[in-house]
């Protein structure tokens, strides 16, 4: 039996016979047969624990007779998938997808497939993304699963190809994602791209422009995250597929010094976004914090700049996220990371009180984050260059937390609060007030925290040197 499933296996051999009184088969196909099949081959390492939404089934029953198989048995299904011939369910707390063997395709000005019901599980298979996904376990409730693996899926895997089922051309002609999903699956199982693959993914870059910016954004973030990420990137830049959706990275191709001969900004990048830990916003702001460069590039006698490349690499990572429909909250931390990541190196004398509290105060709730890009912005392979760096920074959380215990820098702000100020300074709403809270601000961010009495004095001296 499968070794390695878990308890919906039982459930999975109670649905089979459901399907079999009914004259119809049943196969467990997608992620799951693939990862099972990894976790006992040569490459596979611990044994898979398989998710119970990670299982999707295929039969040749129609979308009502599948419903109609389930009528008593699950415990709670849905149809909204049901047009596109898949019927979802549950049963004991596991989830199951089922869905009619399908030839779908698209045409080519549409963003939706057209779907087809088959009664081939092989017609079904191939017309999947690659042949690693394009295999399946024929379920019975008497036998043994049968592999079903009409493209050779499992060779593939073992020997670490990523190939498609029918010509790469004609599966990326029919879903131009893939080509996206194509640099996922590189990137997640260490796999070497068919030299096809590649000439295809080259050829038909510009399909995706009949993806959706959703669908493009949901696929590039599933890249983004994973735990070894360059050669994914590595794969849309060298295909041209990434111009399609960010043309700020393979502009970053461009030496930093042409006179000393320093690495392309380009490598610099996907190497920043390999060291950050696997989270989507700092992945994000490593891929984007030098977007800046080209357009800030000057060369002189010392060699090249990038003068506030950082504030302009800020704007150009809104512009292009919010052209991604990215939402506003993750734009506005990403930008702002963008904007601060050179923020530490400003500070090379030494972390007085009053700096620290505006990087803390500047840095909100990435402060952590922005530490972690600061380092990870160092691919330097001078390793007291590195220790240096990192014995800096080190210094300066340090100061952050003897500073903390002593004041609350996490939400710093005036000595006084507006109703206060209008009080002592009998002024009614409006920009005076603003201005008198703008200088108790940096009188706080200058001193630490003063006390009311103390702020009031300073306030009272404050309005009195402005009368003058």
């Amino acid at each position: 039996m499968l070794q390695g499933f878990g308890p919906e296996l039982k459930f999975i051999t109670e649905l089979s016979g459901r399907f079999e009184k009914r004259n119809k088969r049943l196969y467990v196909v997608g992620g799951a047969v693939r990862d099972y099949l990894l976790s006992h081959s040569k490459k596979g390492g611990e044994q898979l624990s398989f998710r119970p939404d990670d299982l999707d089934m295929t039969t040749d029953a129609l979308p009502d007779e599948i419903e109609e198989i389930l009528l008593g048995w699950s415990d709670a299904k849905w149809a909204v998938g049901k047009r596109f011939g898949t019927i979802g369910a549950e049963k004991a707390g596991f989830k199951f997808e089922i869905t009619t063997h399908r030839a779908e395709s698209y045409t080519n000005d549409s963003r939706k497939p057209v779907v087809k019901y088959s009664k081939s599980v092989e017609e079904d298979l191939s017309r999947r993304d690659f042949t690693i996904n394009s295999m399946a376990f024929e379920v019975t409730s008497t036998s043994a699963p049968i592999l079903i693996d009409p493209f050779g899926g499992l060779v593939d895997l073992v020997a670490g190809v990523l190939r498609t089922p029918l010509s790469p051309i004609e599966s990326f002609s029919d879903d131009p994602l893939r080509m996206l999903r194509a640099a996922r699956f590189v990137a997640r199982f260490n796999l070497k791209p068919d030299p096809a693959l590649v000439a295809a993914m080259t050829e038909l870059k510009s399909r995706l422009e009949i993806v959706s910016k959703e669908r493009i954004r949901d696929e590039f973030d599933k890249l983004i995250v994973l735990p070894e990420v360059s050669s994914g990137l590595w794969l849309l830049v060298e295909t041209g597929v990434i111009d399609e959706f960010i043309p700020e990275i393979p502009a970053l191709k461009l030496e930093q010094d042409p006179i000393h001969r320093h690495k392309d900004v380009l490598s610099h990048t996907i190497a920043v976004v390999e060291k950050t830990s696997s989270d989507k916003i700092l992945r994000l702001a490593a891929l984007f914090h030098d977007i800046g460069k080209p357009a800030t590039r000057e060369i002189g006698q010392d060699g090249v700049s990038f003068y506030f490349h950082d504030v302009v690499g800020s704007r150009l990572t809104k512009a292009r996220m919010k052209e991604l429909k990215y939402p506003a909250e993750e734009i506005e931390k990403v930008s702002k990371l963008v904007y601060l990541h050179l923020r530490f190196h400003g500070f090379e004398a030494g972390w007085t009180d009053r700096a620290v509290r505006r990087y803390v105060r500047d840095a909100g709730d990435l402060l952590d984050r922005l530490n972690e890009l600061t380092l990870c912005d160092s691919t330097t392979r001078n390793e007291n260059k590195a220790r240096r760096l990192k014995e800096r920074m080190d210094e300066l959380v340090l100061r952050i937390a003897t500073l903390k215990e002593k004041e609350e820098l996490d939400a710093i702000r005036p000595d006084l609060d507006g109703t206060a100020v209008m009080d002592i300074l009998g002024l009614p709403p409006g920009r005076q007030v603003g201005k008198a809270l703008d200088f108790l601000l940096e009188l706080r961010m200058d001193e630490g925290p003063l006390g009311a009495e103390e702020a009031t004095r300073r306030l009272l001296d404050w309005v009195k040197s402005q009368e003058k």
